[in-house]
């Protein structure tokens, strides 16, 4: 518990006594290019491929005559939309995004770079922080858009060059009984996701002590900690917005 009151009174510090807005107009560009360019190669990959592997495995188990092949695209399609687009995007950038923050703003502590940003009166908190997380809640929701598109494009291919399902069926199965609340669903986990990766990862990273260890052993805290409240916050936005 004590933890937890921390981390709040640290997430209320984020909006107390804070720059001008253009300061945070642009840092949070600057974050915005840095996690959304250097997350876009491991997402778009990981994404392609897992799409595929959907595809592929879910047409090798449908062995059923009376089965139609376009509930194969179907299958991808929703899965996609709703859990593995945002989710396992979610837990691929609290690898990236996460772990550097976290070594970041640690390395920054351990050589007494925030504690001269207090001394000349700036809100450390604030400055570094709410950048990034501005810049993420931008940049996560965009992410998990092309992590779907992808996804869905990579099951496309895969299904046709394996003769699982022709280009046909899978446009018939993406477009059979599409539920127009999937996308915005996965939009919010996305922003969701975005709030807690880096606020925890910052979180850990700030509060760092000691030194080169120290940092490290932030990075794995912020890793694990991100994914464990992406997992929890998955399911109870699931709860909350679809089984409603």
């Amino acid at each position: 518990m004590s933890i937890l009151g921390k981390y709040l009174i640290f997430l209320a510090k984020l909006f107390s006594n804070r720059e001008k807005f253009r300061v945070y107009v642009k840092l949070s560009f600057e974050e915005a290019v840095q996690i959304g360019i250097g997350s876009l190669l491991i997402v778009s990959i990981v994404s392609f491929f897992l799409g595929a592997v959907t595809c592929v495995q879910t047409a090798a188990n449908l062995n059923n005559p009376f089965v139609p092949h376009y509930i194969i695209s179907f299958i991808v399609r929703d899965s996609t939309i709703l859990e593995f687009a945002p989710t396992i995007t979610g837990v691929v950038l609290a690898g990236k995004v996460g772990s550097n923050i976290a070594g970041e703003l640690g390395t920054m502590r351990i050589t007494e770079q925030i504690d001269a940003l207090e001394v000349m009166g700036i809100n450390s908190t604030s400055y570094l922080v709410l950048p990034k997380v501005v810049a993420s809640i931008v940049v996560f929701p965009m992410l998990v858009t092309l992590a779907a598109f992808l996804s869905i494009y990579g099951g496309y291919l895969a299904g046709w060059l394996t003769g699982a399902i022709s280009p046909q069926e899978y446009i018939q199965g993406i477009q059979y009984e599409f539920n127009a609340f999937n996308v915005p669903f996965a939009l919010i986990k996305s922003v969701v996701f975005a709030i807690l990766i880096v606020s925890i990862s910052a979180f850990k990273g700030y509060f760092t002590s000691g030194g080169a260890l120290e940092v490290g052993r932030a990075s794995t805290a912020a890793v694990t900690n991100s994914c464990i409240a992406v997992l929890i916050a998955d399911y109870l936005l699931a709860q909350l917005l679809v089984s409603a």
